[in-house]
């Protein structure tokens, strides 16, 4: 099996606008897309957390492990999944996963597949692994193996491996037809693009994803690992319509809530239709920077895999929300309390490889 084409972060800065795939700028390829989530896939993957850096010895890792396994199983329902690896870790993950959870040999040290996984461009029959060369969300957390897990997926798979002079993660934007949506703070920032101006982010986002608008909102910096990642905020499910989650009665002294509500205004501005879906009160969790949000969904085919927080109210509500934005889907809620305590959720823990 031939390895990929591949090119150093320093490779693509060279070019000036773009990085190259097989010698032509990304920007100028042509035809090349990420399908939107809810388009059909060929597998879903995850990864296997094991990193003692990043969750010492407390025993909170075998929580997020269980967690991990439960979300991986309900996937394993609807469309297969892989579970990335590394071969000493099989045993374990093996106990705890079904016979629809295929495990692959690639080292990992954390779960966020979202945004150290493979991201898939196709181009009618074609595809191609492309990376955002994801580090650490700017050198916060180790990331040895993980930053490099995009290319042994697209070594495993003989495609071709396609950087982006950018560095970011594909958890700090959503997207749906010709648009994204994003927060600068998770890409203008001196961690991951220093010396890049909006524009020419912009630019480099649309040539990676195939689309040409990306309505920004300026998120927050500074206040969590992802510098506001707006997943857990806001999600394309259709062009021009979008879920989002807001607290009902927002804390003024709270930034997250403010830069929130920012969002929601500019999104609405910008002429997107908006369902607000109110955060949970009564939840199991209650840890000021647990993340209570239901837009950190992931579609997978026939279904909608989501977290529920032990609010029947609200819970309820995201349920009917979700089943009305995606008609068809079977909507599975889970208990994914583990991830919201470290900031993030299921979409945060899942990457897809669409169908050709």
């Amino acid at each position: 099996m031939s390895g990929p084409r591949s090119f150093t972060r320093r490779d693509a800065l060279a070019l000036g606008a773009a990085a190259t795939v097989a010698g032509m700028p990304l920007s100028a390829a042509g035809g090349w897309k990420v399908p939107a989530e809810d388009a059909p896939h060929r597998v879903t993957y995850m990864q296997w957390p094991v990193s003692r850096r990043v969750y010492g010895y407390d025993g909170f890792l075998d929580d997020v492990q269980a967690t991990i396994a439960r979300a991986a199983n309900a996937i394993a329902e609807f469309e297969p999944v892989i579970l990335l690896a590394d071969r000493d870790e099989h045993p374990r993950a093996r106990r705890l996963v079904s016979s629809g959870v295929e495990l692959w040999d690639v080292p990992t040290e954390d779960l966020w597949a979202r945004d150290s996984g493979p991201l898939f461009a196709t181009n009618g029959a074609d595809m191609r692994v492309q990376s955002l060369n994801f580090n650490g969300w700017g050198g916060k957390q180790v990331h040895r193996r993980d930053s490099r897990i995009a290319g042994r997926v697209a070594e495993i798979l003989d495609l071709p491996l396609a950087p982006s002079p950018l560095v970011g993660e594909p958890g700090g934007l959503d997207h749906h037809g010709d648009t994204l949506i994003a927060h600068e703070s998770s890409w203008q920032i001196n961690n991951r693009n220093p010396g890049m101006d909006l524009a020419e982010i912009t630019q480099h986002l649309n040539a990676a994803y195939g689309t040409s608008r990306v309505i920004w909102a300026p998120g927050l910096a500074g206040q969590d690992i992802t510098d506001y990642h707006i997943d857990s905020l806001a999600r394309l499910t259709a062009p021009g319509r979008v879920l989002i989650n807001l607290p009902d009665e927002p804390d003024p002294r709270d930034p997250f809530h403010q830069a929130a509500l920012e969002t929601h205004d500019i999104l609405e501005a910008a002429g997107l239709s908006l369902e607000v879906i109110p955060e949970p009160v009564q939840r199991r969790v209650t840890t000021d920077d647990f993340v209570a949000s239901y837009a950190n969904y992931y579609v997978c085919n026939g279904a909608v895999v989501a977290s529920q927080f032990g609010d029947a109210e609200t819970d309820a509500i995201a349920r009917d929300a979700l089943s009305r934005h995606y008609p068809g889907r079977e909507i599975v809620m889970l208990n994914a309390d583990a991830l919201s305590e470290l900031g993030g959720g299921i979409h945060c823990a899942t990457q897809q490889e669409p169908a050709v």
